[in-house]
């Protein structure tokens, strides 16, 4: 069952689990946890997906019930009227806040040309660190080994953009497959039993499709990674 975090005439909240797609996709084909069929089967009416998240990233995920409203939102989330606010545990220490200026090529998905957007577009991010900790751990080159917890706030859409951004800095975030560090996401696995991505979509605002009233809609990180804020001493700093 999934959970519902909000709910009205027009849109439907949920807390997206960690390893489900939104939608079928031909490079998991063979994938049977797809969001907009359990959604729809749950609530018993049709759903529009208005947003995406990674295979990997759990948190706010947003639906239509009408594709008006779905359009209306989908406006919203290109143009940059919605707030979106991660939890990511990284390697490493950043700086305590940053800006990340850095365009990225686009990733096209099943049904576009790969060459269709040859040139890069403009990408923000912006970033706070929360805590951190140094671990007595060999685990790269070093005796010890670091990683932060930080608030990610992608002021542009495009995909994957969190995760490439971290890559860009040297900060990759643990579980990342494609981006990140195999020895870290080992390390992680080992020592804390966690073999997802830890990043989490923890709050979206935006104004409401049909009256502009403004929404905040959130959700705490849970399972694997909430044990590892705990393992760490990152629950206050999470909150």
């Amino acid at each position: 069952m999934l959970t519902v975090l909000y709910r009205d005439e027009q849109l439907v909240a949920i807390d997206k689990p960690p390893g489900w797609l939104v939608h079928r996709s031909n490079l998991d084909r063979h994938e049977t946890r797809i969001l907009v069929q359990a959604l729809r089967d749950q609530l018993g009416r049709h759903v529009h997906p208005v947003h995406r998240l990674d295979k990997g990233t759990s948190g706010v995920l947003l639906f239509a019930f009408d594709p008006a409203a779905a359009a209306a939102l989908g406006r919203q989330f290109e143009c940059g009227a919605v707030a979106k606010s991660y939890l990511a545990v990284v390697r490493g220490w950043p700086p305590a806040a940053g800006l990340i200026d850095h365009p990225l090529r686009h990733v096209a998905d099943d049904y576009e040309d790969a060459a269709s957007a040859a040139a890069p577009q403009a990408a923000l991010t912006a970033y706070r660190r929360l805590a951190t900790v140094e671990l007595p751990h060999a685990v790269d080159k070093y005796p010890t080994a670091r990683y932060a917890l930080l608030r990610l706030e992608p002021r542009t859409g495009r995909r994957h953009q969190l995760r490439r951004h971290m890559k860009h800095i040297a900060h990759p975030i643990i579980g990342d497959a494609t981006h990140g560090k195999g020895r870290h996401n080992r390390f992680f696995q080992g020592r804390f039993g966690c073999d997802r991505l830890l990043l989490a979509c923890t709050e979206l605002g935006f104004p409401h499709p049909a009256d502009g009233r403004p929404l905040r809609i959130g959700a705490p990180v849970g399972d694997q990674f909430a044990a590892v804020l705990r393992a760490l001493g990152w629950e206050a700093a999470a909150a």
